[in-house]
């Protein structure tokens, strides 16, 4: 284990419990000698982290607040790649802050992992996903969390037109299209809208309620039923 996580996953650990642990548990649990225990508690506590005890004795975290970035390797590997999807997939707001994340991100990250970046397996591609494709993203985003109705003018599979007033309730990425799933005001039940099918989009001035039968929980614990059912009669 890197230097670097230990000390992050060390610092878990003693913000975990309630009583003082002593080093020679702290070297059993990270598998090293109580001589590297006593050496990472020097460095975290010359960094400013509130460890409080002694050899011999035990040690704790003091209770008071703690800088947020306390990842393992394998974390912070794992919010660096969401970062990026967030960067590519979503709408420009969210790209910004994503890029903003992803700056604190690798800011520290341990220089090895650093460099395997470069290496990963995983590529994000921003490829169909246009500033046009964004902007729109942006607007159900709005709308979504305003919880205001909708206007759509769409293009459903057959390439047939249709206008709908809709109370939007979540995106869904399907790994490479985004579904807006909503509650269709014409047909009383839930309708799934492709983003890249719908022509146009006005936000409506008119609010609506969601609730235990109307929200996208709710929407996924039906798709959900519904394919465990096809399953088991399978």
């Amino acid at each position: 284990m890197h230097k670097s996580e230990r000390l992050f996953q060390l610092v878990n650990v003693l913000k975990g419990r309630r009583l003082a642990t002593t080093a020679a548990q702290l070297a059993e649990h990270f598998h090293v000698s109580e001589r590297t225990i006593y050496r990472d508690i020097q460095d975290l506590q010359n960094s400013g982290v509130p460890i409080e005890g002694e050899a011999g004795i035990g040690y704790l975290i003091a209770n008071c607040p703690l800088p947020p970035m306390m990842f393992t390797v394998e974390e912070l590997s794992a919010l660096l790649l969401g970062t990026k999807m967030v960067g590519a997939w979503t709408d420009p707001t969210l790209s910004e802050h994503a890029k903003s994340a992803m700056a604190k991100i690798e800011a520290v990250l341990p220089t090895h992992l650093k460099q395997s970046q470069d290496d990963s397996p995983y590529l994000v591609s921003s490829y169909s996903h246009d500033s046009k494709q964004q902007a729109l993203n942006k607007q159900l985003r709005h709308a979504i969390e305003n919880k205001q109705c909708l206007h759509l003018a769409y293009s459903d599979v057959n390439h047939t037109s249709t206008m709908r007033q809709i109370e939007p309730l979540g995106l869904v990425y399907w790994g490479g299209k985004w579904t807006l799933v909503a509650f269709c005001q014409l047909r009383r039940d839930y309708r799934e809208f492709r983003v890249d099918r719908i022509a146009s989009a006005t936000t409506l001035s008119t609010h609506f309620n969601t609730s235990d039968d109307k929200k996208l929980s709710h929407y996924v614990a039906l798709v959900t039923a519904k394919y465990a059912n096809c399953t088991n009669k399978s």
